[in-house]
């Protein structure tokens, strides 16, 4: 008899668990964004990019009116990389990003000095967790 109401409990337990960890991430709106070009980025935060620029890198870094999205793709051999944002949006407990490295077209190829591509996202600062994907 206590047998069956462990078991019970725990198929319960699991059931429950198991709706929890299929939860669909809702949208709750896309955010507005800018991407900064490399005179418009601050100060404190190009130096942070500078550091780390020669691996791949993914960081936020906010000033409490702005939140900035870093991404970087470390060192290549050439130039002419470009990097487009997919997606940037909220959900009722995260931010989430996603980001794409766009490859050179073959002029740049025959061109062999070295690039470090990065982006930098200016959004409104929001405390929330960012999500890299």
């Amino acid at each position: 008899m206590v047998l069956g109401a462990v078991l019970t409990s725990l198929v319960v337990l699991f059931c429950a668990g198991c709706s929890m960890l299929s939860e669909e991430r809702v949208k709750l709106q896309d955010l507005e964004f800018t991407i900064l070009s490399e005179e418009k980025i601050p100060d404190e935060l190009r130096t942070l990019i500078e550091e780390k620029k020669q691996e791949e890198f993914k960081f936020t870094y906010s000033d409490k009116e702005h939140l900035y999205i870093c991404v970087g793709y470390g060192a290549q051999e050439t130039g002419g990389y470009s990097i487009v944002v997919d997606e940037l949006y909220q959900t009722d407990n995260a931010i989430y990003v996603s980001t794409q490295l766009l490859g050179p077209g073959p002029e740049e190829k025959s061109n062999r000095t070295a690039s470090y591509p990065y982006i930098v996202i200016k959004t409104e600062y929001l405390d929330e967790t960012v999500i890299f994907e």
